[in-house]
């Protein structure tokens, strides 16, 4: 474990320095022959899948369930260290099986009393049904049934379409299923869960509460994991140096299986393995989970480091500016250098830069240095692997000179030109005819008043002849 965080202290470390691509998926071709049926390798680094065999391919999962267990107690125990007294009846039915093989049991016995946490890590380490049972019925409030129905809400949650479960322990059933995909996602988000990590990367372990009536050397009392990858015994073929947990699982009927981590130079790797043979072509037993997590390992490692695949220098393309002073067209580069987790085989100048969207097919000056004007897509055989914004490479200054004449041309084309122009033409003719009706009006009074009733000229009276 302390391996473990310290590889991935010096990624973080590191990681700052980089720009690092969490690329999509690609799938690059191992040489090696892997015997497990379907088997998924992730960088935990970037969380992107570097190679996948049958990756969506549904297959039983044995054991391997108890890291969905794990992760429902955990979220659900309110008291890791609350002890619980161990009752043969909670697991006793399951000894009723068509496959007694699959049975894992470790030494706890009926009365001892445990912890949770020692229960949690009893399953981790060794599969024990006692303990994988036990916790459901703890948890479930008496019903493992309940639990079980926990443990697909939480399938739910996580996306995990490819899965079902009928058992907390893994024992066999057809309708308990999942996929090296849904595995990994599982074991990603578990390894994120508090405690997790710690409990399935630990070797060897001694239950916290000493049972001396049927322990009585307490400090004998030891659980070994598994996972014999972990193990460094010098007689020990298995071995792998910066492995660690997480389960393995077998199945009489669906093989054996295996999700571990390794660490070596700073990268982390997850690996999933799942079905692979129980026995050789002369029907002796093998182990080819362990050899294909190893094979699997080694090639990560060996094959895989970080290129640059596109340096923050590279001129990408140019959009053309208006107004500019001097040239009339700015550059454009990425905003950052990529780097990418990628195989040492394959040509990184394969990855496709052309799939370019501008923001802008046409810029008006000013433009500042480091402005954000589109993003490059990056593609490889067809999978895309990331986008990345463009930005200017210089400052584009505006012409004073071009800037008046376009603010000219602007206002004479604009709507408050027209719309003066018809405002003043309206104005003008009312003006033009207020002006000839105040003519008119003017000259009508300055004539002489005709009058309009005319007295009669009456004719002076003829004076009378005197007689």
């Amino acid at each position: 474990m302390k391996k473990l965080l310290a590889a991935l202290s010096a990624t973080v470390l590191t990681l700052p320095f980089v720009s690092v691509f969490s690329a999509g998926a690609v799938n690059f071709t191992m040489k090696t022959k892997i015997h497990s049926e379907s088997a998924m390798v992730i960088s935990l680094d970037t969380d992107s899948v570097i190679h996948e065999k049958n990756a969506d391919t549904k297959q039983m999962p044995g054991p391997l369930v108890n890291i969905m267990t794990a992760v429902v107690v955990l979220e659900n125990c309110n008291n890791l260290n609350a002890e619980i007294t161990m009752d043969e009846s909670r697991y006793s039915d399951l000894y009723e099986t068509e496959y007694p093989d699959d049975l894992r049991f470790t030494d706890i016995k009926n009365g001892d009393v445990l912890t949770v946490t020692d229960l949690l890590y009893a399953m981790m380490l060794t599969s024990s049904i006692e303990a994988s049972q036990t916790l459901a019925s703890y948890i479930g409030g008496g019903s493992v049934q309940d639990f079980v129905a926990m443990m697909n809400d939480k399938a739910v949650e996580l996306g995990l379409d490819d899965t079902h479960f009928t058992n907390p322990t893994g024992m066999y059933d057809t309708d308990q299923y999942t996929t090296a995909r849904d595995m990994a996602d599982l074991t990603m988000y578990a390894l994120k869960v508090p405690n997790f990590s710690k409990i399935a990367s630990t070797f060897e372990y001694t239950p916290t509460v000493p049972n001396p009536e049927r322990h009585e050397v307490h400090s004998e009392w030891v659980w070994t994991h598994s996972n014999t990858m972990m193990d460094a015994d010098p007689d020990n073929p298995y071995y792998y140096p910066g492995a660690s947990g997480i389960k393995t699982g077998n199945l009489e009927a669906a093989g054996r299986s295996i999700v571990a981590t390794a660490s070596k130079d700073g990268s982390n790797y997850l690996i999933v393995a799942m079905k692979s043979p129980l026995t050789d072509s002369d029907g002796n037993n093998t182990f080819y989970h362990l050899e294909d997590a190893a094979d699997l390992f080694n090639w990560a490692f060996t094959h895989f480091s970080y290129k640059v695949v596109l340096p923050d220098t590279a001129e990408l393309g140019e959009i053309p500016v208006s107004l500019a002073e001097g040239n009339d067209y700015v550059l454009v580069r990425p905003q950052k250098e990529i780097s990418l987790l990628w195989y040492d085989e394959t040509d990184i100048s394969l990855i496709s830069k052309d799939n370019i969207t501008w923001y802008k097919t046409s810029l008006q000056a000013p433009v500042k240095k480091g402005e954000v004007l589109g993003q490059v897509t990056l593609e490889y055989s067809g999978e895309e692997l990331g986008t990345v914004d463009l930005v200017a490479v210089s400052d584009v200054e505006r012409s004073v000179t071009k800037y008046n004449f376009y603010a000219a041309k602007m206002f004479v084309q604009s709507n408050w030109f027209r719309n003066a122009i018809i405002i003043s033409v309206i104005l003008c003719a009312i003006y033009i005819v207020v002006c000839i009706y105040s003519y008119i009006v003017f000259k009508s009074r300055s004539k002489p008043l005709k009058p309009m009733y005319a007295v009669p000229k009456v004719d002076k009276p003829k004076k009378k002849k005197k007689k």
